[in-house]
């Protein structure tokens, strides 16, 4: 599927009202998510597992990206982000983590939003707003407005 047909980042693929025990569960709950929205195989679940044991995917500022290894590309269908907001937070390996932004690549699809991610964890500010946002617009905009998309 060509990945220019849909955004990577879309308000279906957005959850803002998540909980999970552990990190285990919220990770299958990001792969319940990418496989709603027609971005993964079922099987891309185990490998997101697989990566967070070779390496946590803790980023900071309350955020994990969860996503898999690089030979589980051939189980992505097209390049696709799924954020999960957890108001209660996930314990994640010492850390509390509020918002998931589940990774699903083939190709760099991907990459200018993970960019405009950064950009908005490096702003405390933008980052306690991104933690706090209660509608998958918002989130979908914060995203897409520090990337330069409509």
């Amino acid at each position: 599927m060509n990945t220019n047909v849909r955004p990577v980042l879309e308000e279906r693929g957005v959850r803002v009202a998540e909980a999970a025990p552990d990190r285990v569960t919220a990770i299958h709950r990001c792969a319940d998510v990418l496989e709603e929205i027609g971005a993964v195989h079922p099987a891309y679940r185990e490998a997101m597992l697989d990566r967070e044991w070779a390496m946590s995917t803790y980023l900071g500022e309350g955020v994990a990206i969860p996503h898999g290894l690089d030979v589980s590309r051939i189980l992505v269908r097209r390049d696709a982000l799924a954020v999960l907001r957890f108001p209660d937070g996930v314990d994640w390996d010492g850390f509390r983590v509020t918002v998931c932004v589940a990774i699903a690549a083939r190709g760099d699809g991907h990459v200018a939003l993970l960019a405009a991610l950064a950009d908005i964890l490096l702003d405390p500010e933008r980052a306690r707003a991104l933690r706090e946002a209660t509608d998958p617009e918002t989130i979908v905009g914060m995203l897409h407005s520090v990337e330069g998309q409509p």
